[in-house]
C-alpha cells in the first residue's frame, strides 16, 4: 500500500518541480514584467500544468496570457473548458487563437499569431510584425525571448 501512495504523489511532485523549474527560469532572465505578471503566471502554472495537453507551446502561451488581466482571463476561461471536454492537446485552443486573431487589426491580431506559432512550435519572424506599434512589438520581443527561455528548461 505505501508503494501505491507514493506512485500517486509522484506525478504531482514532479510537478510541481517543473512549474517551480519554468518560473525559476523565468525570473533568473527578468521575464517577468512586475509580481502581478509572476502571480498570473504561476497561478495558470499551478492549474493546469498536469493536465495531458499541457506542452512548453502551452507554457509561453501561458507566459503570455499572464501579462495582464484581460488575456489571462480568456486563457483561464480556455483552459478550464480544455480541462472539462478532457481535451488531450491543444488543436482546439489553436483554432479558437486562430479565429480570435480574425477578430483583430491591430497588435492583438500579431499577438493571437505569436500564440498559435508558440503552440506549434512554429517560427515568428519579426517581419511579421515589424509594423505594429511599440507596446505590441516589446510584448513580442518579450514573449520570444521567454520562449527561448522556457526551450531550456
Amino acid at each position: 500500500m505505501q508503494q501505491e501512495e507514493g506512485m500517486a504523489v509522484r506525478p504531482q511532485e514532479e510537478t510541481m518541480g517543473r512549474t517551480e523549474a519554468y518560473i525559476s527560469a523565468l525570473e533568473e532572465a527578468h521575464m517577468f514584467e512586475n509580481s502581478a505578471h509572476m502571480t498570473r503566471f504561476k497561478e495558470l502554472m499551478d492549474c493546469y500544468s498536469d493536465y495531458p495537453f499541457f506542452t512548453k507551446g502551452l507554457c509561453k502561451c501561458m507566459y503570455l496570457s499572464a501579462w495582464d488581466e484581460e488575456h489571462f482571463a480568456i486563457m483561464l476561461q480556455t483552459l478550464n473548458d480544455m480541462a472539462l471536454g478532457k481535451e488531450q492537446n491543444t488543436d482546439d485552443m489553436r483554432f479558437q487563437g486562430e479565429l480570435l486573431a480574425e477578430e483583430h487589426v491591430d497588435g492583438e491580431y500579431y499577438m493571437y499569431h505569436l500564440s498559435c506559432a508558440l503552440l506549434d512550435g512554429r517560427p515568428f519572424l519579426p517581419q511579421e510584425y515589424r509594423n505594429v506599434d511599440e507596446e505590441y512589438r516589446y510584448k513580442i520581443t518579450r514573449g520570444l525571448a521567454a520562449a527561448e527561455v522556457i526551450d531550456k528548461v
